[in-house]
């Protein structure tokens, strides 16, 4: 199967979507189907082989982070060549809905489309400003997938249609089998954090706090810290300073090292997530996961059963269920067991399966579809 796919972020920066795009495409490639992938980057930015840049992204605020978009009238000329020249099976793109490459995407193709929806925002000002373009863009998409209950409740309840919820993907041999950092792991235990500390709704200073109620009765205890940006971003006290071992942004082979050097892994995050594909790569890792208890990081934590939950926002209770882990290896382990199963359903092979399938039934109903006969 020819198959395009759109990424409307920008691939130097990391974040879900990206990655998703990323794992979806080689995953398929290595299944048999041609795949390619269009996406803000510059000409001389190095990218895979299935990568086609579309141009330089422009930061934007969107969705309570900053996202690197990609738009405009060259743009657009860039988005009907690389059509015209893949003639795909069959068009994937990921968030429509953002003023990017998937948009243009769109409303450019003349044949099935597949859009997957990754986020759970209830409301947009620019859905909400650009209402009727959002239905001609709804309109042309032959079948929507959404990676959580959270972003199918959006297209039910604020875009007038369902969609089959497929979840994010984890390379499941890569994390399993990676070997963890020189030195780890660590007397006293290690606890682990990856992404963008900086972004409030990381929920990263809620961490901090626990750590600074644990540390000074805790000699060994440590923190495991990688993402972009610099320690000199975020205020931490001295005592949680001194023990943070900093890796900074890390490659995906060095994020697998880490996650298996954790002792446990936190996702401390306040709001604005859909899924949680870092909550699943630890738990592929077979890392003892706390999390907050958001409903997304709860699905996938299977309601505790495959990791442990604390109310958001809550330091104090972070603390007390860090305190209990760390001082009961079998239960700590047990969970790492219980997570490494759980995360056996969002393998990208049965992931990919799953979207397959949607490719079929949208080329399908793009074929019947009575308006595409008339013009055949």
């Amino acid at each position: 199967m020819r198959i395009g796919i759109v990424c409307p972020y920008s691939l130097d920066v990391p974040g879900g979507v990206q990655l998703h795009v990323r794992d979806l495409a080689e995953t398929l490639i290595a299944m048999g189907h041609r795949v390619s992938v269009l996406a803000p980057a510059d000409e001389d930015q190095v990218l895979p082989s299935y990568v086609v840049a579309a141009g330089r992204a422009v930061a934007v605020p969107y969705n309570g982070s900053v996202a690197r978009l990609n738009f405009g009238p060259i743009s657009a000329a860039r988005v009907r060549r690389w059509l015209k020249e893949g003639d795909f099976d069959v068009l994937h793109v990921h968030e429509p809905m953002a003023p990017s490459l998937s948009l243009l995407a769109v409303m450019a193709c003349d044949g099935p489309i597949v859009a997957t929806f990754h986020t759970a925002m209830t409301r947009s000002r620019a859905m909400s400003a650009g209402r009727r373009v959002a239905q001609l863009v709804l309109e042309r998409i032959t079948a929507r997938i959404a990676v959580s209950a959270l972003a199918r409740r959006v297209q039910v309840e604020h875009l007038d249609g369902g969609a089959v919820e497929i979840p994010n993907g984890v390379a499941m041999a890569k994390f399993a089998g990676a070997q963890p950092l020189p030195g780890y792991p660590r007397s006293g235990g290690t606890i682990g954090f990856l992404g963008r500390f900086t972004e409030s709704r990381k929920g990263f200073s809620v961490l901090v706090d626990a750590l600074a109620e644990l540390m000074p009765s805790r000699p060994g205890l440590r923190l495991l810290l990688a993402g972009p940006g610099g320690l000199a971003d975020v205020d931490l006290p001295p005592l949680v300073a001194k023990r943070t071992d900093f890796l900074g942004k890390v490659s995906e082979v060095d994020k697998a090292r880490m996650l298996r050097s954790v002792d446990i892994y936190v996702a401390p995050n306040t709001g604005g997530e859909s899924f949680g594909m870092i909550l699943t790569e630890a738990m592929a890792a077979g890392s003892a996961v706390v999390a907050s208890d958001l409903d997304a990081f709860r699905r996938v934590l299977d309601s505790g059963r495959a990791g442990a939950l604390f109310p958001t926002g809550d330091s104090a209770a972070l603390a007390r269920v860090l305190a209990e882990l760390l001082d009961d290896d079998a239960r700590r382990h047990e969970l790492g067991q219980r997570a490494s199963k759980a995360a056996a359903q969002f393998d990208w092979p049965v992931v990919a399966e799953q979207v397959l399938e949607v490719y079929a039934t949208a080329i399908d109903a793009y074929a019947d579809d009575p308006k595409v006969r008339e013009e055949l």
